[in-house]
């Protein structure tokens, strides 16, 4: 009868002993299950916005995400006194961005320099990971821009006269949660240039970072170079922008200085005419807000 007690009384640790082995090794793969999750997250807020300053940033809408977005350029710095240094005069583009899916987004957009349309694809190639077995952030964009300008001394501007094209190749890494940088090598076409000493197809290279200062402000600047020898009828210029990015609730509010007055990339990559040494300085903002056009995705 003893024996029977202790037989009982032991069967409890018998079973303890196997299910606490096999608690231990469930809560260990699940732990390396989350782990492994959290590895493979992509990287969010490379930028804050579609445009780092007049550059595309590898930003893009999410699905059904609609963008809206008000670019604005006063004049020159060294207009003086009598026109507000600048702020007398000023040129703006209005633009929408939707994204269509999660990794393809649309945009169109009209600026007041040269009454031009502006419209682009954006596609998402690859995207950088918290355990970088993807760097970089990759996207390819595509842009098509028509000039509405009137000019009544060229009555040989057709549609296709009009017409430049630009294909652009974003690459951008977060170095840190405050430091982000994006190069992108740019293509640009002009269907009319000004002279045939002009290149109609055109190669440029940007260079743009991110350095976030506080949790809502952050610094930015892009540099884009355009090697010589491809226009040749005017003085051009490097562009190169500088600002301060904040954020606040839903927009995002970008004040810069700029050598470029206009903002749809043929404009200010290939036909900068300012000079920062002159004092041909803008200031100027983006302001952008995202809306939700469409049904959220249900939770999983």
């Amino acid at each position: 009868m003893r024996i029977l007690k202790a037989c009982i009384l032991f069967i409890p640790f018998i079973h303890a002993i196997p299910v606490n082995a096999q608690d231990s090794s469930l809560l260990k793969m699940l732990d390396d299950s989350i782990a492994s999750v959290k590895k493979s997250v992509p990287v969010t807020g490379t930028f804050k916005g579609t445009k780092i300053i007049n550059l595309q940033s590898v930003e893009a809408p999410a699905k059904n995400v609609l963008n809206f977005m008000i670019q604005h350029r006063f004049g020159t710095l060294n207009e003086g006194a009598y026109n507000l240094f600048g702020l007398d005069n000023a040129t703006m583009r209005i633009g929408f961005d939707y994204g269509i899916t999660n990794t393809l987004s649309i945009g169109v957009g009209r600026s007041t320099f040269e009454k031009m349309f502006d419209g682009y694809l954006k596609y998402k190639l690859i995207r950088q990971t918290e355990d970088n077995a993807v760097p970089v952030t990759a996207d390819v964009v595509g842009g098509l821009y028509y000039n509405t300008l009137k000019y009544d001394s060229k009555p040989y501007l057709t549609d296709k006269y009009r017409t430049s094209y630009s294909a652009e190749l974003l690459i951008a890494r977060k170095f840190s949660r405050d430091f982000s940088l994006e190069l992108t090598p740019v293509w640009i076409h002009d269907n009319l240039v000004a002279t045939t000493a002009d290149k109609n197809d055109l190669f440029a290279l940007g260079l743009a970072g991110r350095l976030k200062v506080t949790r809502r402000i952050s610094l930015t600047a892009e540099y884009n170079y355009l090697p010589t020898g491809q226009v040749n009828s005017v003085k051009v210029y490097n562009s190169f922008s500088a600002g301060v990015d904040i954020e606040t609730g839903g927009h995002v509010f970008q004040l810069h200085v700029t050598n470029s007055q206009g903002m749809a990339d043929p404009v200010f990559i290939t036909q900068t005419t300012g000079s920062w040494g002159k004092g041909n300085i803008y200031f100027g903002f983006n302001v952008s807000r995202a809306f939700n056009v469409g049904k959220k995705p249900k939770p999983l």
